[in-house]
């Protein structure tokens, strides 16, 4: 029997109604996203993350510098890390400031380092003798003076940076020039990628941020040196770090102890001891002694005389029962 397998027309535009029904909640879903091609291209988050913990520690040890140097309590604390445009982290700057541009030996880009003004004149107010309590307000440009009074400062941060930069390479930071308004600064594109870090410097009941933006472009650049310092790095330092560590504990000393381990004593009894009193300590002489270093038991033993000198014979090494 002959059976005609054609469609019609109906049929075939029945066909494509229900695959277009099937489809629209797909294609709901599923939403084309607009891509700025202005917007930096992303470092990878694992970075920031040791960016952010590279700076936490510049964070630290910066705080006890600043204490050290200002003889007055210091709190850095590191509030952000994130990725920005150069003009975007240009534009979260305050104006006036005091803005520094700086060379990353043996690099050939440029960083940038800002101190807020509510931080910069309690800071010159404490280098000249004063409190810092009264200079928290001041709105103006730092003249040349005050420039070269900060030298000082600047110093000590830098000296932080490239410490806490050096676990991972050797970049020395010099600076190159000053600037009081941000968009004067012009060392880089203003599409430029920059890490954008910020730190909260807290002196006395003064505040303000200290923010450092470093080229994106250098840090992808040292992705492979950063997935060192935390993996084969640790290996390859490990005999140094010990060689290091066996010299600072040489010329230290310890306490060397020998004891005869017996029975208790009552207070009271001891309070009536006299001279010529035999204490019976049930200790069997061929027992071995304890010798302790730094209140540790490391060998046993027996004593023992040498060139007129009370002596102590090491045996055996203490092992502890399993």
């Amino acid at each position: 029997m002959f059976v005609d397998r054609s469609l019609s027309q109906d049929e075939i535009n029945s066909v494509f109604r229900d695959l277009r029904s099937k489809s629209r909640p797909e294609e709901a879903v599923t939403k084309a996203i607009t891509y700025d091609f202005r917007r930096p291209d992303r470092i990878a988050k694992d970075q920031l993350r040791a960016i952010h913990l590279l700076h936490d520690n510049f964070a630290r040890n910066l705080a006890s510098s600043l204490s050290a140097y200002l003889r007055a309590y210091v709190m850095v604390n590191l509030v952000s890390v994130e990725q920005l445009s150069f003009a975007e982290f240009s534009q979260c700057l305050p104006s006036p400031t005091c803005l520094v541009s700086l060379a990353m030996k043996p690099y050939e880009t440029n960083a940038v380092l800002e101190i807020n003004s509510s931080l910069v004149f309690p800071i010159l107010e404490m280098l000249l003798g004063g409190t810092g309590k009264a200079s928290s307000n001041i709105k103006r440009e730092i003249t040349d003076i005050e420039q070269i009074v900060l030298d000082g400062l600047y110093r000590i941060i830098l000296n932080d940076l490239r410490q806490a930069w050096h676990g991972v390479t050797a970049i020395e930071f010099t600076i190159e020039a000053r600037e009081t308004e941000p968009q004067l600064l012009q060392i880089m594109a203003p599409n430029e990628a920059v890490v954008a870090i910020g730190l909260e410097v807290r002196i006395a009941d003064n505040s303000g941020m200290l923010n450092i933006g470093m080229p994106s472009i250098n840090i992808k650049m040292l992705r492979q040196k950063f997935d060192q310092q935390w993996s084969v790095r640790r290996t390859e330092a490990t005999a140094e770090e010990q060689a290091r560590i066996l010299r600072l504990l040489k010329p230290s000393k310890s306490r060397i102890d020998v004891r005869l381990q017996g029975p208790t004593l009552k207070v009271a009894d001891m309070m009536s001891i006299e001279p010529g009193d035999v204490l019976k300590l049930d200790y069997p002489v061929e027992k071995p002694l304890d010798f302790l270093v730094n209140g540790k038991l490391k060998y046993t033993g027996h004593p023992a005389a040498t060139a007129h000198r009370l002596a102590f014979l090491l045996e055996t090494p203490y092992k502890p029962a399993e």
